[in-house]
């Protein structure tokens, strides 16, 4: 069966740290970016605000369109995904309980390629790194 999801993820860096969530609905619980699946009718801005706050407790200010990164690792599933700047502007860091992650942390920027982690990451920060005219590397 082919499936499509679209999906909507944060990029918050502050000084030299990248927030992360850890991400445990696969085989081994990997970091990934602040953010997850746009609901039906709901806006990837909307939805990159209310995942940042579910996972990590932050609330924050949509800075800006980073980029959208069409993602097929196999015929069957197609992800499309929503990559946004933003600035934690409130809220308390707490782990998510009962959600699709379980830990929310800030990382030094350049410890992040040590972690096991999602290849979200990597597209982000290439995407934040290049920051493309056209939102699409």
């Amino acid at each position: 069966m082919r499936r499509q999801r679209v999906s909507a993820y944060a990029i918050c860096v502050r000084g030299d740290d990248l927030l992360l969530a850890r991400w445990i609905e696969g085989h081994t619980p990997l970091w990934t970016m602040p953010g997850g699946g746009v609901e039906h009718g709901e806006d990837p801005f909307d939805a990159v605000v209310r995942e940042v706050e579910e996972e990590t407790g932050y609330h924050i200010e949509v800075d800006g369109l980073l980029g959208i990164d069409s993602y097929h690792p196999r015929e069957e599933f197609h992800a499309v995904r929503v990559f946004y700047v933003a600035t934690v502007v409130g809220g308390e860091l707490r782990h998510e309980v009962g959600g699709s992650t379980d830990q929310a942390a800030w990382f030094p920027l350049g410890e992040v390629k040590e972690l096991a982690r999602s290849e979200v990451i990597d597209r982000a920060l290439e995407l934040y790194q290049v920051r493309p005219i056209t939102g699409h590397l």
